[in-house]
């Protein structure tokens, strides 16, 4: 199976105007990672930027509009989490256009998957605004252009970052073309994803969140992935599957506390292609989100390349603990309770 990797040197240009979580060096570290690890079927491509028109696929020309100009000049605060410097819209433009050239790339059969490498992350930016990190919400305008472009109906996004995809779920509140999916650690940033959020109009009941409390780790996320998401795709059947693949759940990163490592991604990453081959003959996609201790991000990158590759990683001897099982079979039944209006999981 061949992977494409995606990126631009734009993404480097958002640069924080003092210490911050979200730093260039993130995306600097991920790339040596991987090309130290010459994984056999990871091919690379940068595309170029995205014309500004895509991004009102999502973004309302207002929001665009006060981006650029927030980025000239010296740097502004957006709020007390995200800024904007001179290079941040041209780092906005290159990360969306990297995303939907993945989805293109997969979409037109040249590649089996693939995976744009991009910052600053995006799923916290809401159609009219910017926040946690998030200017612009690459994997929702990647959505929008295939259900714009392509004319597909039923598009799967799986938010897997242990903070809540608050911008994906506001974007797609109304849209029944798109099932959102987020599997976060409960009562985290932004405070939003309860069970009881669910969409409204032609998007009620294609909007679900499983919150999750904090602990959860590698055999928990695979309860959570074989009991909620994969029924729910069974029963969707997407015609493309994105992921907001955020790997700030990891144990060692330092805005989360959840309990996953690499090798908890790579098997989730490989039950989604697995199951994505029954629903769309695996058009698959992965969009970079948060991560923010380097090590964990790069193994983690590293190790869900190499299973969308085909390998199959080694489980390492000594994992981290985690909730026990009794706690997240609670959380997944009420998940289905929650969900019974709307789907025979």
């Amino acid at each position: 199976m061949s992977v494409l990797l995606l990126s631009h040197p734009d993404c480097l240009r958002h640069v924080p105007p003092r210490p911050h979580p979200e730093r260039p060096e993130r995306l600097r570290a991920v790339d040596e990672a991987l090309r130290r690890a010459e994984v056999e079927g990871a091919q690379r491509a940068e595309p170029p930027p995205a014309e500004p028109e895509i991004l009102e696929l999502v973004h309302t020309r207002g929001h665009l509009d006060r981006l650029r100009r927030a980025a000239r000049g010296l740097g502004t605060w957006l709020d007390p989490d995200t800024y904007a410097v001179e290079g941040s819209w041209p780092a906005a433009l290159a990360a969306a256009g990297a995303s939907v050239a993945a989805v293109e790339a997969v979409a037109s059969g040249r590649c089996g998957a693939a995976f744009a490498l991009v910052r600053p992350p995006g799923h916290h930016a809401g159609p009219d605004r910017a926040m946690g990190f998030c200017l612009v919400n690459h994997v929702a305008v990647a959505a929008r252009w295939l259900v714009e472009h392509l004319g597909l109906e039923r598009v799967l996004i799986l938010d897997w970052d242990v903070h809540h995809g608050n911008g994906t779920q506001e974007v797609f509140w109304r849209d029944g073309r798109v099932l959102f999916v987020s599997l976060h650690q409960e009562g985290w940033y932004p405070g939003t994803g309860s069970l009881d959020e669910r969409g409204e109009g032609d998007g009620e009941g294609l909007v679900v969140n499983v919150p999750l409390p904090a602990g959860v780790g590698d055999e928990g996320s695979r309860t959570v992935f074989e009991e909620v998401v994969l029924p729910l795709g069974d029963a969707w059947v997407p015609e493309f599957v994105l992921v907001s693949a955020g790997f700030d759940a990891h144990h060692l990163d330092p805005l989360g506390r959840m309990q996953l490592s690499e090798w908890g991604y790579a098997r989730l990453a490989r039950l989604l292609q697995e199951a994505a081959g029954r629903w769309c003959a695996g058009r698959l996609s992965l969009v970079l989100e948060g991560g923010y201790d380097l090590a964990a991000l790069c193994a983690s990158v590293v190790s869900v390349v190499r299973a969308l590759c085909g390998e199959r990683p080694e489980q390492p001897a000594g994992r981290p603990g985690e909730l026990p099982y009794t706690a997240v079979r609670e959380r997944v039944r009420q998940v289905r309770r929650a969900l019974a209006p709307y789907w025979s999981l």
